[in-house]
């Protein structure tokens, strides 16, 4: 079970670590556009590796992810370096967008040609729209965008501190966007089969006061985490060893994970299958209508800023 992660900065680090704690796969190349860097990575991790279940870690340049089942790409510049950290900026990581899809288009053709089966696991920021410029770029490649699979996390976190049980016991996603637009589908969350909403009004919690504060701990748990580290990392990384184990497992994990959608014209996320194929199938879940007018507006977040690359994609 070969894997390749392109990009060894902060979160491939995070990624690669994750999976060789968590024992991912048995084989995990690295690559980055400085060689020594992803060599001084992978040496780092290595001298740790016979601690953990039996995996191979090593660097190499992108021809060596050749019979890779799964790349991950975390190639790109990250929030700080972007200037993408102000809580009043609704554009969020769609700032990012321009730089990253100039990297993406140098990466992507190499990894197509060596790489044409694997499941191609976008995690860098913005990861939605840039899985819409590997689809177009690489055609016939299964891509997935990690998605709001950890916005989910983050969300069933902040229920559970205010509600005082365990973020596992929470049931509840947060669909759309990976970024600013990203929708909290409360109409479905659930603690032990009750509405979280009830439960919040039974603790004498003001309803619209725990919604604003949970989505706004949502929304930029990023920013707090780059001012408080410098990187939002770990997090993501964990995620990804997540996804790549359901993926390489064939498990049929179902998470909100991002996948192209028809119907709004962009990769965006929702609940879905994933195993050996990327995502074999997407669940529509059943949303309130200020929910689904949410969703709508998401999608569209995410067309004008794909549309305002045009000319880097022709």
């Amino acid at each position: 079970m070969k894997v390749g992660i392109i990009g060894a900065g902060f979160v491939g680090a995070a990624c690669a670590k994750s999976m060789l704690l968590r024992g991912s796969c048995d084989h995990i190349i690295l690559n980055d556009i400085i060689p020594e860097k992803a060599k001084g990575l992978a040496n780092d991790l290595s001298h740790g590796e016979l601690l953990c279940p039996a995996t191979r870690i090593e660097a190499g340049p992108i021809s060596h992810l050749s019979g890779a089942q799964v790349v991950v790409i975390t190639a790109g510049i990250n929030e700080r370096s972007g200037n993408a950290i102000d809580r009043n900026d609704k554009r969020g990581r769609l700032l990012l967008l321009p730089q990253n899809t100039a990297i993406y288009k140098d990466i992507l053709p190499q990894l197509e040609d060596v790489a044409p089966e694997a499941v191609v696991l976008v995690v860098t920021d913005p990861p939605d729209a840039l899985a819409d410029v590997a689809r177009l770029v690489m055609k016939n490649a299964k891509i997935v965008s990690a998605g709001t699979f950890l916005d989910s996390l983050r969300f069933r976190l902040q229920i559970a501190q205010r509600l005082d049980c365990h973020a596992a016991s929470v049931d509840a996603n947060v669909i759309g966007e990976h970024g600013t637009s990203q929708v909290y589908v409360w109409s479905s969350a659930r603690v032990g089969g009750e509405t979280v909403l009830s439960l919040a009004e039974g603790r004498e919690l003001d309803p619209i006061r725990f919604r604003l504060e949970v989505e706004e701990s949502v929304r930029h748990a990023n920013i707090e985490i780059i001012e408080g580290t410098g990187a939002s990392q770990h997090g993501i990384g964990i995620v990804t060893a997540r996804l790549v184990e359901a993926m390489l497992r064939d498990e049929r994990l179902v998470a909100p994970v991002g996948t192209y959608q028809t119907q709004y014209g962009v990769t965006l996320s929702l609940p879905s299958i994933i195993g050996s194929m990327g995502v074999s199938e997407v669940l529509i879940p059943t949303l309130e209508e200020p929910e689904s007018l949410a969703l709508t507006a998401s999608a569209e977040a995410l067309r004008e800023a794909l549309a305002g690359i045009s000319q880097l994609l022709s």
